[in-house]
């Protein structure tokens, strides 16, 4: 299976769209599609599938940091040692989303997805075998491990997301928005809901013995990219980059100075939305506390497994509905119908909390979940999907990687300004607040986001080819360097003569 694999990726690689030869046997034709097509939807799945190690290592933060809470004390484990272990992550993302955006534009989608797996492995594993003379010390190398895993894990969004999301038209044409979400939002959440499972399994195991529970929970989060390393050192870059790839003297003023209104939006709309979502994974907190009080780890893990299952229904129904409705509807409607649960949420938070104690918990426990679950629906499934399609193939690592980055900005202005609006108002004021934005962005969303067709991709290469020679510069630049006579045809003519020549 392994060569058959090989044999179709490397066929996508150097298959021209001439196929002049084919035309001439309809057999070869045949062949030629079957392959191409078999070595795209390999790049879709194997670009994907390693984002539900970012979206793992993401959700089991959360609980590591109340295992060493519990190991190591408040003394040593205190609030600006949880900080910098949390923060890691994001610092390391910021720049794995802006470096490798630049990369897989210049060098090469592959490339690109190779260094993220290996470095999502490596940060993992040191993460896991942290150690030091000091507790101290042991955290501190844990805060390196986790920042080289955020490189790696920020990486992964541009790579992963942008070639998936550019093989998606050969394997399902006119479906690339579900199948792009399920690769790529719906894997990451469930990522978040594999970690709350594992750490209540390992719980279960050790009990008391929380070492190597905190460990394997960390070093559980190799399995992923190990499992997809050796299909990415054999897969290709993805026909689209190879037809459309500008890897010199490339004009970025120009580029500017067409899309920089859409940079403006799909950045500013990713960075809204994270303000909202992550300090939210603060409140469950408070829900969880206030749900099990008193409740042990186990107890609470549990909980965060509930809370976490509602991403999984609204990233599929959201799948379901982008390329009906449209990705500008979709994002629209999530961030409205969030925005409405929000204020519902804030208004009813007191009034219930005070007078009726079941009936808090169930409500809330439910609505929570329904706001978290239009967040994945809209906004959680339509950012990367803006990010990727938005802009043509030469610069579409850049666009998506500078967007995903301003959203963690955006996850770090949040978080921060959490409990300065939990002080000021109580703890419905960042729900009020939250709404409030979610409800702005959704009117952004709907009048300033373009319509997306299933030929959008390639009519905006075209229309990007055409403003650069509009503007004088040299479009023969333009995709990758390969013979124009070396058609699917000649790939396997010469793929039988090389087995040939190995059987002799």
């Amino acid at each position: 299976m392994d060569r058959i694999i090989s044999k179709d990726l490397q066929t996508d690689h150097y298959a021209d769209d001439d196929d002049d030869d084919d035309n001439d046997n309809g057999k070869h034709v045949t062949i030629g599609s079957k392959k191409k097509k078999t070595a795209s939807y390999f790049n879709v799945i194997f670009s994907g599938f390693a984002l539900l190690s970012d979206g793992y290592q993401s959700g089991v933060i959360s609980f590591i940091n109340l295992l060493m809470t519990e190991i190591y004390g408040t003394e040593i484990f205190n609030d600006t040692m949880s900080s910098r272990l949390s923060y890691a992550l994001f610092v390391g993302a910021i720049v794995g989303q802006l470096g490798f955006g630049l990369i897989i534009d210049r060098v090469g989608r592959k490339i690109g997805l190779i260094l993220t797996t290996v470095l999502v492995i490596l940060g993992a594993a040191m993460s896991a075998a942290s150690s030091g003379v000091t507790p101290t010390g042991l955290l501190w190398m844990m805060v390196v491990s986790r920042g080289v895993l955020g490189v790696g894990v920020g990486g992964e969004y541009p790579c992963s997301s942008v070639s998936a999301g550019e093989s998606a038209d050969d394997v399902a044409p006119g479906k690339r928005g579900a199948l792009f979400v399920l690769v790529t939002n719906f894997v990451i959440d469930v990522g978040y809901v594999v970690s709350a499972i594992v750490v209540v399994i390992l719980l279960a195991i050790f009990k008391d013995n929380l070492e190597p529970v905190w460990r394997l929970a960390l070093g559980l989060g190799i399995v992923p990219p190990l499992s997809v390393l050796y299909f990415r050192l054999r897969m290709a870059d993805s026909k689209r980059y190879q037809q459309g790839a500008l890897q010199k003297k490339v004009p970025y003023w120009l580029i500017m100075k067409k899309y920089w209104r859409r940079m403006l939006l799909t950045s500013g709309l990713w960075f809204a939305y994270d303000v909202v979502s992550f300090p939210n994974g603060v409140f469950s907190t408070i829900i969880i506390n206030t749900a099990a009080p008193n409740g042990t780890l186990i107890e609470t893990t549990a909980w965060n497994i509930l809370l976490y299952a509602f991403y999984l229904p609204g990233a599929i129904g959201g799948a379901l509905v982008v390329d009906k409705i449209g990705r500008r509807k979709t994002l629209a409607l999530g961030l409205f119908a969030q925005a409405i649960v929000g204020f519902i949420l804030g208004g009813t938070y007191g009034p219930l909390s005070a007078n009726c104690f079941p009936m808090f918990v169930v409500s809330i426990i439910i609505m929570y979940g329904i706001f978290l679950a239009f967040g994945e629906f809209g906004p959680g499934d339509c950012m990367g999907l803006n990010a990727m399609e938005l802009f043509p193939t030469a610069v579409r690592g850049t666009g998506y990687g500078i967007a995903a980055a301003m959203g963690k900005v955006g996850a770090t202005v949040g978080t921060l300004a959490f409990k300065p609006m939990q002080e000021a108002m109580g703890i419905r004021g960042p729900f009020l607040i939250g709404s409030a934005i979610c409800f702005v962005a959704s009117v952004a969303a709907f009048f300033l986001l373009p319509e997306v067709g299933p030929d959008f991709l390639a009519e905006q290469d075209i229309d990007f080819k055409a403003y650069l020679a509009d503007k004088g510069y040299d479009t023969t630049q333009l995709g990758l360097n390969k013979p124009k006579s070396y058609s699917s045809t000649a790939i396997a003519t010469t793929g039988i003569n090389n087995q040939q020549s190995g059987n002799e």
